[in-house]
C-alpha cells in the first residue's frame, strides 16, 4: 500500500459518516467533501473531467449531493430543476419510492446471486420484458450497461446470421467498448482505437436509399451484412428523428437481404418518447433490441439485448458463449420489475407524450422570436433537442440554465444541440418554470450576439 493502513481507515471512516449522516452537513463538512473531490478528480480520476464540469458550473464548484422526484441539490443546498435525466437514466424520476423500496427489500435479503442456481427475479423480469416489447420478442440477457446490450446484441447477429459486417448511421451513437465503437460514428472516438470490428459501413441517417446501395453492393460482392444497428431517434448525434417511412423501409430492407435489424432503444425506450419504445410510432419489430439507461428505475444499472426465438436458439445449445458476472443480479433485476410497474401504473410513456408535444410548442413559440439565437426544436415526446449556430453559443445557453437552476446539457457530439430529457414524472408547473427560466436565457444570450448595437447620432 502506498499510504499506511491507520490514514487509508481515517479517511474512509471519515466518508462512511458523511454518507450516514441525515442531517445537514456542517460548513467545514461541505468544505472538506468539496476540497478533496476536486483534488482526487484531478488526481486520480481525470483533470478533463474536473476542467469540463468547471466549465457549467457556477462561481464555485458544484458537487451533486442530493436528489429527488425531478430535481437534484448540490452540497451547498442549491436545487435544480432536472431537464436532463441523467441523459435518460431517470424516466421514473429520482428514487422513486417503489423502485427504492423493492431494491432495499431485496438487499436486505440478498445483494448478489451465487451464479450457480436459478434466480426467479432475472426469470420473472425476461417475462416482463417479453410482455412489453413488439412483436415476436421473447428471450434477453440482462448486463450492466447499454454499451453491453449492443456488444451482445451484434455477437448474436454474427452468431445467427454467420455473417461479420455491419451497417449503423451517421452521427448514431452505440457505446465505447469496442464492438460498439464499430457502429459509434465519431471520428474522435473511433480514430484512436483503430482498427476495430471491420466492414462497418455508416448510411446518412434518415436515407433509406443509401442503406439499400450498401446491402445491395455487399450481397454482389459476398460480403453480406450480419445486421443493420440504428437508434429510433439518435441521442447523441444530436436528437435527430428520421422520417416517418425510414425504419419501415430498412425492416423491408433487412429481410430482403437477409440482415438482422438491431434497435438501439438505450435512450428511447422506457416510454421516452411517448410510446413504450420508440419503434412503437411506426409499428415496425426490430429482431433484436437493445436496453438499458432507464431499465434500472433510476437506482440500479442494467442493461439488455432481447430478441425473438428463431434467432436465440442459436445460444440454446452451449448458453455460456455470452456470460456475465455481474448482468443480471437480483438487485438491478427487482429495479427494473419495479420500473416497469411504474411506468405502466402512472402511464408515463403516455405522460411523455402530452407533456412533451406542450413542451415542444412552446419552446417553438420562443425559437420564433429568437430566430438567429435557436435554429430548430425538435423531438419526440420528452426527448427534445435545441439547436443553436455553434458549440459556444449552445454551452453559453447551457450555463445560462445552470446558473439559474435549470440542468440540461449538449451532446457527446457536440454542443450546438442541447438536450432536454426530464423525468417522465415532471410537473406541468416544473416545466413552466424551465420554459420561463430558457426565455430569460435566450433573451440576454440574444442580446449579446444577434441584437444591433445601436451607434449614437451626432446631433
Amino acid at each position: 500500500m502506498k499510504v499506511s493502513a491507520q490514514d487509508i481507515l481515517k479517511e474512509s471512516e471519515k466518508t462512511l459518516g458523511l454518507i450516514a449522516k441525515h442531517e445537514a452537513l456542517t460548513e467545514e463538512e461541505r468544505a472538506w467533501l468539496t476540497d478533496k473531490t476536486a483534488a482526487y478528480y484531478a488526481e486520480h480520476v481525470n483533470p478533463g473531467i474536473l476542467e469540463y464540469r468547471k466549465a457549467v458550473s457556477t462561481e464555485y464548484i458544484s458537487v451533486e449531493w442530493a436528489d429527488g422526484a425531478n430535481s437534484f441539490t448540490d452540497i451547498n443546498g442549491k436545487t435544480y430543476i432536472d431537464l436532463l435525466g441523467g441523459y435518460g437514466i431517470f424516466n421514473v424520476g429520482h428514487r422513486h419510492p417503489k423502485v427504492v423500496e423493492a431494491v432495499t427489500h431485496q438487499l436486505k435479503r440478498q445483494a448478489l446471486h451465487s451464479q450457480e442456481l436459478l434466480e426467479p427475479f432475472r426469470a420473472i423480469l425476461a417475462k416482463l420484458v417479453r410482455d412489453i416489447t413488439p412483436g415476436d420478442l421473447q428471450f434477453s440477457f440482462f448486463g450492466n450497461s447499454g454499451a453491453e446490450a449492443v456488444e451482445g446484441a451484434m455477437k448474436l447477429a454474427m452468431l445467427h446470421t454467420g455473417r461479420k459486417s455491419f451497417v449503423a448511421a451517421v452521427s448514431g451513437f452505440h457505446g465505447k467498448t469496442l464492438g460498439a465503437l464499430s457502429a459509434t460514428a465519431k471520428a474522435k472516438f473511433r480514430q484512436p482505437f483503430l482498427p476495430i470490428l471491420p466492414d462497418c459501413y455508416h448510411a446518412p441517417y434518415g436515407d433509406a436509399d443509401y442503406i439499400e446501395s450498401i446491402l445491395k453492393s455487399a450481397d454482389e460482392v459476398g460480403n453480406d451484412i450480419a445486421g443493420v444497428i440504428l437508434e429510433p431517434i439518435q441521442g447523441e448525434g444530436g436528437i435527430n428523428v428520421p422520417p416517418d417511412d425510414y425504419f419501415p423501409r430498412v425492416r423491408e430492407l433487412c429481410d430482403r437481404y437477409g440482415a438482422l435489424l438491431i434497435a438501439d432503444e438505450v435512450q428511447t425506450g422506457m416510454g421516452r418518447t411517448g410510446k413504450m419504445f420508440c419503434v412503437d410510432h411506426w409499428g415496425v419489430v426490430p429482431d433484436i433490441m437493445c436496453l438499458g439507461k432507464a431499465l434500472g428505475g433510476g437506482v440500479m444499472p442494467i442493461g439488455a439485448f432481447v430478441s425473438n426465438k428463431t434467432v436465440w436458439e442459436q445460444l440454446f445449445p452451449e448458453p455460456w458463449l455470452h456470460s456475465t458476472t455481474f448482468g443480471g443480479n437480483p438487485l438491478a433485476c427487482v429495479a427494473a420489475i419495479a420500473n416497469i410497474h411504474v411506468l405502466l401504473e402512472e402511464k408515463l410513456p403516455e405522460r411523455a407524450d402530452k407533456m412533451g408535444n406542450e413542451m415542444i410548442a412552446e419552446l417553438r413559440a420562443l425559437r420564433r422570436r429568437f430566430p438567429k439565437l435557436c435554429l430548430d426544436i425538435r423531438g419526440k415526446g420528452l426527448m427534445i433537442g435545441m439547436e443553436f449556430p455553434t458549440d459556444a453559443i449552445g454551452y453559453e445557453v447551457a450555463k445560462g440554465l445552470f446558473d439559474r437552476g435549470v440542468l440540461v446539457a449538449g451532446t457527446l457530439f457536440s454542443a450546438k444541440t442541447i438536450r432536454i430529457e426530464p423525468p417522465l414524472t415532471i410537473t406541468s408547473q416544473e416545466l413552466g418554470s424551465a420554459v420561463d427560466t430558457i426565455e430569460k436565457v435566450f433573451k440576454e444570450v440574444n442580446a449579446r450576439h444577434f441584437e444591433s448595437k445601436r451607434i449614437p447620432v451626432r446631433k
